[in-house]
């Protein structure tokens, strides 16, 4: 299965219609948002996937961003600030991750087979132990072109790329 990682989408109308583009065009059957979506109008655009979303610090409007979130229905949820989630045997932890050393510590615990993250605005793959750590980019729009990008997760193989959402 295909699963489409987005972040700091931050009210970024284009970059997260062209993310739900990608994410067809690739077969993703479940979103998962690392927060900052900002307002409660960008869920919607995520409606033909399955979608697990985290708040982010700028993500202020939470009783609207929920409601969004219940219209979705199906398996959709709004997590808060943290998600356990798994999907074909693979643990993910999800936070926005303001705190860099939270998510190195959540990584190092090896607990999890990803740790995905947001809030940094630059996209990452690394590795600690049996951990990959995904922070799949951002659309803020100070953003570096780079950067601007979401992340594929192919839970048969067990990789990540990266696509940009400016191509």
């Amino acid at each position: 299965m295909n699963i489409g990682i987005v972040s700091d989408t931050h009210d970024n109308v284009d970059a997260t219609e062209r993310a739900a583009a990608i994410f067809a065009e690739e077969g993703v059957e479940i979103v998962v948002h690392c927060g900052d979506f900002v307002a409660p109008l960008l869920p919607p655009y995520f409606g033909e996937f399955e979608l697990h979303g985290v708040l982010g610090n700028n993500d202020g409007d939470t009783r609207n961003l929920q409601a969004a979130f219940d219209a979705l229905g199906g398996e959709s949820e709004l997590h808060g600030r943290f998600a356990a989630l798994e999907f074909d045997g693979l643990s993910m932890a999800v936070l926005h991750g303001e705190s860099k050393a939270e998510v190195e510590a959540i990584a190092a615990a090896e607990e999890y087979d990803l740790v995905c993250y947001g809030h940094h605005h630059v996209n990452e793959r690394s590795e600690n132990g049996r951990t990959t750590v995904v922070n799949p980019g951002a659309h803020f729009p100070t953003t570096a072109d780079d950067d601007r990008t979401v992340a594929i997760l192919d839970t048969l193989s067990e990789s990540v790329r990266f696509r940009s959402v400016l191509e």
